[in-house]
């Protein structure tokens, strides 16, 4: 399976430990190298840097197609248009996206888009995770990851964890 990933669900996944079930899910994840740029501003500070360098199933390529990304970064941030354009170029079935924009922007060139939240869905469904509640809190107070209320009630009953 051709997977994609932008920044946040690298950085979101490594913030609560949960990197590794990209992995088992998909086996190898491609970014863009812009992906890696963004993940090694600041000296590396950010959540995934090193679990990314690490990891022999993470993929950096250069997509090649500069007028689209160009194009895409009206609208979009450098990562998030380079990895849309690696997507297309190498048929990805599945581009790890969060941002709003970037998930449309991906829609409309016809990519299938998932979120960090897809993927513990995905993950759980398949049996490598028991409880997603306590994922999405952690994903709330340590990774800083925005949540609506009404979201996290509807993810918690797609996962058969009623809210009590």
């Amino acid at each position: 399976m051709n997977v994609v990933s932008n920044t946040s669900p690298l950085t979101n996944l490594a913030a609560i430990g949960y990197l590794g079930v990209l992995r088992q899910l998909y086996g190898r994840v491609v970014i863009a190298e812009a992906v890696w740029h963004e993940l090694n501003a600041n000296a590396g500070i950010w959540p995934g840097a090193a679990e990314v360098a690490a990891a022999s199933w993470i993929e950096q390529c250069q997509p090649t197609n500069n007028a689209l990304i160009i194009t895409l970064q009206r609208d979009l941030d450098v990562g998030e248009a380079a990895s849309i354009a690696l997507a297309l170029e190498i048929n990805a079935d599945i581009i790890l996206l969060d941002e709003r924009d970037g998930r449309h922007a991906a829609q409309r060139l016809k990519l299938k888009t998932v979120g960090v939240i897809g993927v513990l869905l995905e993950a759980k469904d398949k049996g490598l995770i028991n409880d997603i509640k306590p994922l999405l809190d952690r994903l709330r107070t340590e990774a800083g990851f925005y949540l609506h209320e009404t979201l996290y009630a509807f993810v918690l009953n797609q996962a058969g964890e009623m809210q009590s």
